[in-house]
């Protein structure tokens, strides 16, 4: 798989999961990805949500590695 196909199959995962994000008033965005490793930013009430590391590796991460399953691992950069 490309790195063109990768990240087109994380841009497909975060487009799933963003109407659930932006319905709770937040967003995310796709920073990077380096060596298998998806770097995002949680953005708006998901910033300082209490369950946003859940957030992130039960929603985004299983989701993006649904799509791009050679994904290690999803990271929130703040």
């Amino acid at each position: 798989m490309t790195a063109e196909d990768t990240l087109s199959n994380v841009e497909k995962a975060l487009d799933e999961i963003r109407p659930f994000l932006i319905s709770d008033g937040g967003n995310i965005k796709l920073l990077s990805i380096e060596n298998n490793i998806v770097k995002v930013q949680l953005e708006g009430a998901c910033n300082g949500c209490s369950v946003n590391q859940m957030t992130l590796k039960n929603g985004v991460e299983a989701t993006i590695k649904k799509y791009a399953p050679q994904i290690e691992e999803v990271i929130n950069v703040t």
